[in-house]
């Protein structure tokens, strides 16, 4: 029995396998709208077999977005674009994941092909937010999960790493604050604390939430995985369901020792020392190194990113090199294997709302 391709029940929602499809801005809305160019991003990933995939940061406030092309979720105009994706991800069987997310201090910059400059030059001079604009957020975060939720997407992650706003209170590198959200941990973390309780409370109990972590700032003095351990327990305890476990991107100056696989002991750590689930991401390319992932406990799912831009089709080319047979969309079968069989459109799979 293959790890990758067990499925994976997190409360009332059954994911077919283990692999997941990590959000990936696409620099491509106007106003936020989701249109073509993401239903057939998204679509084609659920297509190709991906137990979970999950939309891009999706800015639950307008300025919180990391590029003006970015999706939204801060206003009721934007649900219905993502309700016609979320249903054809169903329709394929896989499930349809949201990543919500404030940029902070790393909002309102350009596209990567638009910008020759590093970021820590370019970037807009960053206001303080008083407790007025801390509340605002909570607010707009608890407001897009309603949206996700009308929407049809059956998990939400919260972003809270790579120094976006979560990720920048929670670090001393950027948490300069004298009141009740500087100085301490629990200070730091306070915010993310907050926007995860008051996240759970708004979304139904039968469906997953995740948060992504930064696991290491890769900055001396910065945030370290032993704080990333404690808070991972913290979130657990408030109904957080699976931590996916990045790292960086809150200083120009970090030193990462990219590797395949180079994040993937910070998953193991957080899984055996946080008691949480953990999903694995960075520099995982083959079936056999997933495989290996899963099988030695040291996550319990995989998340791809660019293999998946270079092959939407991968999920298939896994199971026939680990040998394992899984369906195959009906359309594409003349292309599969000889026994394939045809994958039957399930749109309500694996949800108990």
């Amino acid at each position: 029995m293959s790890s990758l391709f067990t499925p994976l029940t997190i409360r009332g929602v059954t994911v077919p396998n283990r692999i997941f499809v990590s959000p990936m801005c696409q620099y491509s809305s106007v106003d936020g709208l989701a249109d073509d160019w993401h239903l057939v991003h998204l679509g084609s990933r659920a297509v190709g077999g991906a137990g979970l995939v999950i939309a891009e940061a999706t800015a639950v406030q307008a300025h919180g977005r990391i590029s003006p092309q970015d999706l939204g979720i801060w206003d009721d105009g934007h649900v219905d674009p993502l309700g016609r994706i979320t249903r054809f991800i169903h329709a394929q069987g896989s499930v349809a994941g949201v990543q919500l997310a404030h940029a902070g201090r790393k909002a309102s910059t350009r596209r990567p092909w638009e910008s020759p400059v590093p970021f820590s030059d370019t970037y807009p001079q960053p206001t303080a937010l008083d407790e007025a604009g801390i509340r605002a957020v909570i607010d707009a975060f608890v407001a897009a999960t309603r949206r996700a939720q009308a929407a049809g997407f059956r998990v939400i992650e919260l972003h809270a790493a790579h120094g976006y706003l979560l990720h920048e209170f929670m670090s001393p590198l950027s948490n300069h604050r004298g009141d009740s959200y500087g100085g301490s941990f629990e200070n730091r973390i306070r915010l993310t604390m907050e926007v995860a309780r008051a996240v759970r409370a708004a979304w139904p109990e039968s469906l997953p939430l995740f948060v992504r972590l930064s696991a290491t700032d890769w900055v001396d003095g910065g945030w370290d995985i032993e704080e990333c351990i404690d808070l991972a327990r913290r979130l657990a305890a408030e109904g957080v369901d699976l931590i996916d476990c990045s790292s960086g991107g809150n200083a120009a100056h970090q030193r990462i020792p990219i590797a395949p696989g180079y994040q993937t002991p910070f998953a193991a750590r957080i899984r055996a020392e946080a008691g949480v689930m953990t999903g694995a991401v960075g520099l995982i390319t083959s079936a056999h190194q997933a495989e290996q992932v899963l099988a030695t406990g040291q996550a319990d799912a995989v998340l791809l990113a660019r293999e998946l831009l270079r092959d939407p089709y991968w999920p298939l080319h896994a199971a026939q090199a680990l040998e394992r047979e899984i369906s195959w969309p009906a359309q594409y079968l003349r292309a599969g294997p000889r026994h394939a069989p045809a994958r039957t459109p399930v749109p309500n799979v694996g949800v108990e709302l």
